[in-house]
């Protein structure tokens, strides 16, 4: 994986999932899925967000090889800087890779404009907030996507 210069996806194929803000379920999906957790670095663009909506539309991993625009099915896109964490010194994680909420935050919503505009049901959780985040993994399925 590229250290720098490329949005990064954490995807896992689900039989269901939802986000819990402040004991509120601000997000969920009841049916087969997928679970997105978005990280952004500092180069990242709109061309980026655009770029990963297609690939998240497009991937065939749902069951029959299929993917979200064959079936409808929908998606949990969540927010998650800690995807650019580097723990390769030390015990603690440093987060120099992550964009800043002011950057990431309107590319996150890009993806998700762009997953809309393709046809897709999206929920998301909430930028920024401790969020609870619960699955059911189907497979196990599970892939690190950078665009």
């Amino acid at each position: 994986m590229a250290e720098f210069g490329a949005m990064r996806a954490v995807v896992q194929r689900v039989g269901s999932a939802s986000v819990v803000v402040e004991g509120k379920v601000v997000g969920a999906i009841d049916e087969p899925g997928l679970l997105v957790l978005i990280g952004v670095t500092h180069t990242d663009g709109r061309a980026e967000a655009a770029r990963l909506a297609a690939k998240l539309w497009g991937l065939r991993v749902l069951h029959g090889e299929k993917s979200c625009s064959d079936v409808a099915a929908p998606l949990l896109v969540i927010s998650q800087f800690t995807l650019y964490g580097d723990a390769r010194r030390g015990r603690r994680p440093t987060w120099q890779a992550a964009a800043p909420g002011p950057v990431a935050e309107p590319l996150v919503e890009a993806v998700i404009e762009e997953l809309r505009t393709l046809g897709a049901r999206v929920e998301t959780g909430v930028f920024g907030a401790d969020m609870k985040v619960s699955l059911t993994n189907d497979g196990p399925i599970t892939l690190i996507l950078e665009v």
